[in-house]
């Protein structure tokens, strides 16, 4: 059976054409028939427009049905993806856009109006966003036109519309389909490239670790869990946004699962909806079966928590990295069985090593093509120590002093220069307070210059600007001096985590 998650769709159209395919939570499902139709449309309207294999698109539009199918009809098009966060601050996005050099764009309209006509209500609400109608690119708005939206911008409506049923273009398994920014500086933005085959690797992977199969309804606004739900013929509900949100509420998606057998969580919003169940604000979910976990370190006392107000439901713990997702997965009972941080066995066609430091490296049909504008990659180290137990992967720690928030893996060594570069600060050292579901809350030691004035101020304006907005320091202290260890005084980062957790209580 062909591993190409369109190719898979397709035959999922010839053989289950009536099965429910991809909906919004408490609406009519389209059918795969209809999905696959769709998408050809939107190929086919594309080619129409002037869009040409290769070209790239930025992407800037919250999961919908639309938006999903704007994706699958760009790739099958034989376009690119391109996900680049808005709330990274202008002088970030600008550096990003000029690495990309996209020749499309599509953006929510109410982006280009609070970007535009609208930034001063938008600098309200604490949004410092590009303007995305300024952008040289053909563009592309879903939802009503607002001011600010280009003139000669087209609907999205137009696209997914009528048009000739088509089958969809021949795969290049070698294209570009996705790319995707990791944490970066306006010195060093990095891009990370899969390929149409890369993708559709890791999302077969995916899916071959999941109870994921016809029959099967999951809810998740992920688009690296609801696609292997596709592949697998599954049912795919995307939860509603917010008007102006631009996060699901993990209390409210979780009263909505009802009929649900799937659902994907972060382990932080696990922890805000077992919070809800727990306190009987709101019922467990009575149909989930699978939940699968991902983003962030999932803990032992997160999965005791969860089996103890969902004990009927297993939970997958997935370990994997932009460049290669996923690499293994262990259920929650397999890690809290476990003296260690078991990850799991390696997924199909992962190939897992442990380098003579201790560093995990891995390759895998699933590895991206590599960075964009750099030679392409053969293997990945990934920043994690570990060992192998038998067949499974143990972590051991991590390198290069890696924290992790929320869902952003943030390492302080591509940080601290660009914040000592800042004028009145003398030193920089990042650290992260862990608390008990794993997720750290980042604090920034500084040293000042003498006669700096308020350095805190002037970062925490200033920050925004020049690293990625999820990297900015939820605490910056100002410090006498950094502990330091050994000969060769590299700072005591054990010795500073306790002395701002001092300072911070």
């Amino acid at each position: 059976m062909t591993s190409d998650f369109l190719a898979r769709l397709a035959g999922h159209a010839d053989r289950i054409p009536d099965a429910s395919a991809l909906g919004t939570v408490g609406k009519r499902a389209l059918t795969y028939r209809e999905l696959v139709d769709s998408v050809g449309r939107i190929a086919h309207n594309l080619d129409a427009a002037g869009f040409s294999p290769g070209d790239r698109m930025l992407f800037s539009i919250r999961p919908s049905v639309p938006s999903v199918l704007l994706i699958f009809g760009t790739i099958a098009a034989g376009g690119a993806i391109v996900f680049v966060d808005p709330g990274v601050g202008p002088e970030l996005f600008a550096q990003r856009v000029a690495l990309v050099e996209p020749t499309w764009a599509a953006t929510e309209s109410l982006l280009y109006a609070v970007s535009g006509p609208l930034a001063g209500f938008g600098r309200k609400r604490g949004l410092e966003l590009p303007r995305f109608g300024s952008l040289d690119v053909r563009h592309i708005h879903s939802g009503l036109w607002l001011p600010g939206t280009p003139f000669d911008s087209i609907p999205l409506r137009r696209f997914t519309g009528n048009a000739p049923r088509t089958d969809l273009p021949p795969a290049d398994p070698d294209a570009a389909a996705l790319i995707v920014f990791t944490s970066g500086t306006t010195d060093d933005p990095k891009a990370v490239v899969h390929t149409r085959a890369s993708l559709s690797a890791g999302l077969a992977a995916m899916g071959g670790r999941t109870s994921l199969a016809p029959g099967a309804f999951l809810h998740t606004e992920q688009l690296m869990m609801g696609l292997p739900a596709l592949m697998a013929g599954a049912r795919w509900a995307l939860p509603r946004y917010p008007r102006f949100g631009t996060h699901i509420d993990p209390v409210r998606f979780t009263e909505r699962l009802r009929s649900a057998t799937h659902a994907f969580y972060t382990p932080a919003d696990l922890a805000v909806a077992l919070d809800a169940i727990e306190s009987g604000a709101i019922p467990a979910p009575p149909s989930l079966r699978q939940v699968a976990l991902g983003g962030a370190p999932v803990t032992t006392a997160l999965l005791r928590r969860a089996r103890k107000s969902l004990p009927d439901t297993e939970f997958l713990a997935i370990y994997g990295m932009t460049e290669i997702l996923p690499v293994a997965v262990a259920t929650g009972s397999a890690k809290l069985a476990h003296d260690g941080d078991l990850l799991g066995a390696p997924v199909r066609g992962v190939i897992a090593r442990i380098a003579e430091d201790g560093e995990l490296v891995l390759a895998g049909p699933n590895l991206c093509r590599g960075y964009l504008g750099d030679e392409p990659l053969t293997e990945i180290a990934t920043g994690d120590l570990a060992r192998f137990d038998g067949d499974q992967l143990v972590l051991t720690g991590r390198k290069k002093d890696m924290m992790i928030r929320g869902k952003t893996n943030i390492y302080p060594g591509l940080y601290e220069p660009v914040i000592t570069a800042i004028d009145g600060v003398r030193e920089a050292i990042m650290v992260g307070l862990a608390d008990e579901i794993g997720d750290e809350r980042i604090v920034l030691a500084v040293v000042a210059e003498p006669e700096a004035g308020d350095v805190a101020a002037v970062l925490r304006a200033r920050l925004p600007q020049v690293i990625d907005t999820t990297a900015v320091p939820d605490d910056i202290v100002v410090v006498d001096r950094i502990p330091v260890t050994g000969r060769t005084n590299k700072p005591d980062r054990a010795a500073l985590r306790k002395l701002v957790t001092e300072l911070l209580t």
